[in-house]
């Protein structure tokens, strides 16, 4: 059998070089996105735990975790990674079957989500499901897309195991991340060339489902009474809501400034968490808002940028899909804040806290900067590449 290396043999001068622009984009993120969770969080971390740093410094725990991932998808041979991937699937399902197993598992609110890990830390098992999920996808994709008669392509695996993933989130009592992810592979096999004629059917079957999920629980009904009604319930489902708002609108065009009183009083409960954006909104005004959302359409312009003219065709749907998936994260949690959707529990991408999700977040960005160095179609397009072919029985090849 052949040898491998952590590298590929060939010269220095035939590598292609990672997108600098968008791993800047990354890092100004993460650097923006802890500094905010610092400053509005501190006054609340002292008041509840006496130490103003708590919330920062499991972030940034969190973060340097992330940063190891990061570096790991970001040179790791692409082929390792598909190779490795049916075990990466069987982890995820093994986490999702551990939120069920009491002292494994944490609860909160009724629901369990979090697996607990060393140090006081927990992990959120949706978040592992929506790295796996695209790269199963973009991996399944890869080889439909090689058979060239559109006809014979078959999908049903991929809606198969699709439906398995996010109908394990689903029963998590995580309702709002099982139905972005199912939006969202939709929206994935369609972009990617592969037949969506299924989601006639399936699409009917899911919205009955999530219907069902959606009037279980009266606290998602709660919350879909106080979206239509935002003048209403103002000390109870719209609190947080039209808290969210006055900071919003307090931050005028300059902000309030960094370390004010105002921003420091904390009037958002929980703002460390998914409304942690009008926090940085209140410090920082609309100029601030227009900053963020400048380096966000930075960062997805130079991912999808990436994704389009990396030649290597996994590694190209799965960069998309991750952009795709974080942008889509952002913007959501942004319009949830602002009132324009109804609350999701869908965190903001390196800004909320939540170890699972900016660890997660991380190692996308770190597959991405991957890709950005994918630059001959031969690279990891097949298995067969890995090998040489040494003789043919039959015509059935054989490789070593």
């Amino acid at each position: 059998m052949g040898s491998y290396s952590f590298f590929a043999d060939r010269p220095v001068d035939q590598y292609r070089k990672s997108d600098v622009g968008f791993s800047v984009a990354v890092i100004l993120l993460l650097g923006f996105g802890l500094f905010t969770l610092y400053f509005c969080s501190q006054s609340y971390a002292a008041r509840i735990f006496d130490d103003s740093f708590y919330f920062i410094r499991r972030q940034a725990v969190c973060a340097v975790v992330g940063l190891v991932g990061f570096f790991v998808l970001a040179f790791l041979p692409v082929s390792t990674i598909r190779r490795i991937l049916p075990m990466l699937t069987l982890v995820t399902v093994v986490f999702c079957i551990m939120t069920f197993i009491p002292g494994l598992s944490v609860e909160k609110n009724g629901a369990r989500r979090w697996i607990k890990m060393p140090f006081n830390f927990t992990l959120q098992s949706s978040e592992v499901v929506k790295f796996t999920v695209i790269l199963y996808l973009a991996n399944y994709f890869d080889k439909q897309a090689a058979i060239s008669v559109i006809e014979d392509r078959n999908v049903a695996k991929a809606v198969g195991m699709m439906l398995f993933l996010i109908g394990m989130v689903l029963v998590q009592k995580d309702f709002s991340t099982s139905a972005f992810l199912f939006t969202f592979c939709c929206f994935f096999f369609w972009c990617c060339g592969m037949k969506i004629r299924w989601i006639w059917f399936v699409g009917i079957i899911a919205l009955l489902g999530f219907a069902y999920f959606l009037l279980s629980e009266e606290y998602r009904i709660e919350r879909i009474i106080s979206f239509l009604n935002p003048h209403e319930r103002l000390d109870s489902g719209n609190y947080q809501s039209m808290a969210a708002k006055r900071a919003i609108s307090a931050g005028g065009f300059w902000g309030a400034g960094i370390g004010s009183k105002l921003v420091q009083s904390n009037r958002i409960p929980e703002v460390q968490a998914d409304y942690i954006f009008a926090s940085w909104a209140e410090a920082m005004g609309l100029g601030g808002v227009i900053c963020y959302f400048t380096l966000l359409g930075f960062f997805i312009w130079r991912g999808v940028k990436i994704a389009v003219s990396c030649k290597n065709r996994f590694a190209a749907f799965a960069s998309f899909g991750f952009v795709v998936i974080i942008a889509l994260q952002s913007l959501i949690n942004c319009a949830v804040v602002c009132g324009a959707l109804p609350s999701t529990g869908i965190p903001l991408p390196f800004f909320s806290l939540g170890g699972s999700s900016i660890i997660i977040s991380l190692c996308m960005c770190g597959f991405v900067v991957n890709a950005s160095r994918c630059d001959t179609e031969e690279d990891y397009n097949s298995f067969e590449n890995d090998f040489v072919e040494i003789e043919s029985i039959d015509g059935v090849k054989v490789y070593e």
